[in-house]
């Protein structure tokens, strides 16, 4: 059972959520939750509101101290041998200096201990995180989780998304041998959410230092084999190619509350704000993608109108080009997925959350527009509905400047034989010049590893959400794709020749069956089938619009029968159609000797045809109403099964030649992409490592930070050299390996003269800060009944899915009244 289904009201259940029914039962389900186990909200003036706004709104003005700070931890971490956070403590005691005691927790050990406060520390949070402690408390820290710690924890959950905080946690505890408590988890939680935030602070000083913080500067260089343009290289039909998709495994469930006496679609939600916004280069703004919701709505995936069915008859093949669901969905989520956009190569370039939505075209309008700002013409972009949205990006607003730019709407490989011949015909990747072997599957092969974070985020906040798919897809991207770029090229590389060598033995073969000797006959005939399957859709067209005609006709003959009276527009449009009758039939009087005439010579033609056609009387095309009536148009429509290219011998000599065609393009598309990646291998080494060495005097930290950042790739450096040397092995690669000369040599670019500079935040001088707290410490209790609550919740909509689970198998047993459900 399906409860996306169940949720937008395709599903019925035995449960009506007319009149409120649902709505009591949630209300009836949490309640018995709470009341179990003695399980009793304690009282408490202080609202959760307030403390988590005045806690992060305290973070967020220490973040830049508490950012030099860990600078600071990190290289003197670099600089010693690798000890824990306890051994490092007893080494490091100085004199004449303040002191904090505070709770450390580390993996294996916990205690209380006493840190220093230097001079030079402007607070209490940065003199703890100088040190190697993460707090959750921003002033009067209490209890502190080392740096350590909280940095196993986020590669762990990278690894594996299944591993909860609270698993994590629990293990700590096991290990330590401890008692598992509600806030140690929420604790944690706080602390690492300060944790990541100090992580992108820093990566954003470092942006800065390399001058790498132009906008959408990770866009632009976000693959190395796809945007590292070089002088004389040769030019491509497409300048990149993506593909993009939705995904509904990541939804966000919204929370609701239950104690308001509203309608279900308008109860407000329980959730606390957290006073946090989620930004990313990577990530859409919903704003942005709103601009395109009346393009959206014009030119819908799911029209009703005639002319857009007409026009693309796919268009009710396809689960997300029918927005109906949608409109009857009740809300139960926010978020209801992510819509994606990957290059061939699988790197991740953009990601926009569907709201309250399906597959709607505002989405891919959203991505379209911004890649093409981005990398401007001759761009290609895959879509599993790429014939529809062909047409909705023409009939929007994007339509001139996407026809400017030369932007292709292209349909992948997986998805394309289950469209209508014509739209095969037009958009099969094997018969589109240029692509080469690209299928567009490479979302497909990025929601099967991203869809192990649905159970993570389904009760996450929007914050911790985006937070937690915007770390997984860039640690993917560096640590996953990054590091099989150079085997794809080599598996690329592999495939293309193999299909040359193949095809050249089995091509002349396939030809002598059905007597062929010239290859391009086979461009000819796609070009004849196109005209076949265009004049056969435009033929239908016409034959749909003529019935419609037709049965409008005999409605209001059916109308006239049964004495319906609809008022004087009828009666108007009684006389309309008895005039239009009377026309006609003078019409026909008048011309009575011209089609005598035309009858007469079409006879004479047709008796001497080979063999005989059908005649026709006088008698008969008198009482033709509509050109549907003469079979003789029939005749001259030529079977398409007697066209040389619809025999089998003859499709798989033309299916093998445009194998061959699209294995050349691949070669010449992998002679560029491999000359990109050896030639950014070596800027890129070469740019970082002279940066790290202008800022090792003035910067010593941020120079640290940079060698942290020039070995996330560099690792991988010596396997991609090796395997390209594999690829210029191969027999019949014509490509080159010798690094060249990037185009684009402007100011921070891995091929320009580096002249890195200190970030101004760490040339400040910091203000100590010594302003009154206003912050209500979060004591464990109250830590408690948090982390409570939201386990409550969850409980209470496990049991509603298993209620719902009950009530589908009444349904399949027609154990209810239908009636009285419908009622």
């Amino acid at each position: 059972m399906s409860f996306g289904d169940i949720w937008n009201g395709t599903k019925p259940l035995a449960i009506s959520h007319a009149g409120g029914k649902f709505t009591d039962l949630a209300r009836e389900v949490l309640g018995d939750f709470w009341k179990m186990n003695n399980r009793v909200q304690r009282v408490d003036n202080r609202t959760h509101r307030d403390r988590v706004l005045r806690r992060n709104q305290a973070f967020t003005e220490q973040m830049p101290v508490m950012t030099d700070a860990y600078l600071a931890w990190s290289l003197a971490k670099s600089k010693e041998e690798f000890k824990s956070f306890f051994e490092r403590l007893e080494r490091n005691l100085a004199q004449d200096c303040g002191e904090w005691s505070i709770s450390v927790i580390d993996i294996f050990y916990a205690e209380k201990v006493t840190l220093q406060i230097l001079p030079t520390d402007t607070t209490i949070s940065s003199a703890l995180v100088r040190q190697g402690v993460m707090l959750c408390l921003p002033i009067s820290p209490t209890v502190g989780i080392t740096t350590e710690a909280l940095d196993l924890n986020r590669v762990v959950h990278l690894r594996s998304p299944h591993l909860s905080i609270q698993a994590f946690v629990k293990t700590v505890c096991n290990l330590q041998g401890v008692e598992f408590h509600r806030h140690l988890s929420h604790q944690f939680s706080i602390t690492f959410d300060l944790f990541l935030q100090i992580r992108r602070s820093v990566a954003a000083l470092i942006a800065e230092s390399l001058q790498c913080n132009s906008p959408n500067w990770c866009l632009k260089h976000v693959c190395p084999a796809c945007t590292y343009e070089l002088k004389d290289e040769e030019e491509l039909t497409f300048r990149l190619l993506y593909a993009m998709d939705g995904n509904d495994s990541l939804k966000r469930v919204l929370r609701r509350s239950l104690d308001h006496d509203a309608d279900d679609c308008a109860t407000p939600s329980s959730e606390v704000p957290m006073g946090q916004q989620f930004t990313s280069d990577r990530y859409l703004p919903c704003t942005f993608v709103d601009q395109y919701s009346w393009d959206s709505a014009q030119t819908a995936i799911a029209g009703d109108e005639e002319d857009t069915t007409a026009e693309n008859a796919c268009a009710g093949r396809w689960k997300n080009m029918d927005d109906v669901k949608t409109k009857k969905a009740w809300g139960i989520y926010d978020e209801t997925g992510v819509f994606v956009a990957v290059c061939c190569h699988g790197l991740s370039l953009l990601i926009a959350d569907m709201v309250q939505s399906s597959e709607l075209a505002k989405y891919p309008l959203a991505v379209v527009s911004k890649l093409m700002d981005v990398f401007g013409k001759n761009l290609g972009g895959g879509y599993d509905i790429g014939c529809q949205f062909k047409m909705t990006l023409n009939q929007s607003s994007l339509g001139p400047l996407a026809r400017s730019l030369q932007h292709t709407c292209l349909v992948g490989a997986f998805y394309v034989h289950a469209h209508r011949c014509l739209c095969q015909l037009f958009l099969l990747t094997t018969y589109i010049k240029g692509l080469g072997l690209e299928d567009f599957k490479t979302c497909e092969r990025t929601f099967s590893k991203s869809n192990s974070l649905a159970s993570a985020l389904c009760y996450a906040s929007v914050y911790h959400r985006q937070q937690a798919i915007n770390s997984y897809f860039k640690h993917t991207d560096d640590f996953e794709v990054y590091t099989h770029l150079s085997n794809f090229l080599y598996g690329n590389c592999k495939q293309a020749l193999d299909i040359l060598n193949d095809g050249n033995t089995t091509l002349p073969r396939l030809m002598q069956d059905p007597g062929l000797t010239d290859k391009s006959i086979f461009k000819l005939w796609i070009e004849e089938e196109k005209m076949q399957h265009t004049c056969k859709a435009e033929t239908t067209r016409c034959h749909a619009v003529e019935d419609h005609k037709r049965n409008l006709k005999l409605v209001q003959a059916l109308e006239c029968k049964l004495e319906i009276r609809v008022g004087r527009l009828i009666a108007q449009r009684k006389y309309q159609c008895y005039k239009l009758r009377k026309h006609i039939a003078k019409a026909l009087q008048t011309c009575s000797v011209t089609i005598k005439t035309a009858l007469n010579t079409y006879n004479t033609i047709a008796e001497a045809m080979h063999p005989p056609h059908q005649m026709l009387k006088w008698e008969e095309v008198v009482e033709y109403a509509f050109l549907t009536d003469f079979d003789l148009l029939c005749d001259t429509c030529a079977d398409i099964s007697k066209w040389p290219w619809s025999s089998a011998a003859a499709r798989s000599a033309m299916d093998m030649y445009f194998k061959m065609c699209r294995a050349w393009e691949e070669i010449q598309c992998l002679n560029v992409e491999v000359w990109h990646l050896v030639t950014y291998i070596r800027d890129e080494d070469k740019y970082l490592r002279t940066c790290e060495n202008q800022l090792k005097v003035t910067s010593p930290a941020i120079a640290h930070q940079i060698a942290i950042h020039r070995n996330t790739q560099g690792r991988f450096n010596s396997r991609h050299l090796r395997q390209l040397h594999e690829i210029s092995k191969l027999p019949g690669f014509n490509g080159t390996i010798v690094p060249g000369v990037s185009t684009n040599t402007s100011l921070g670019e891995s091929c320009s003269t580096p002249n890195t500079q200190v970030p101004l935040q760490l040339l400040a001088e910091h203000i100590p800060f010594n302003r009154p707290s206003t912050v209500d410490p979060d004591t464990p209790d109250d830590l408690d009944d948090e982390e409570q609550a939201e386990e409550v919740e969850e409980e209470a909509s496990k049991s509603l899915q298993d209620i719902l689970h009950v009530a589908d198998d009444f349904l399949q047993l027609d154990l209810f009244d239908h009636e009285a459900y419908e009622e």
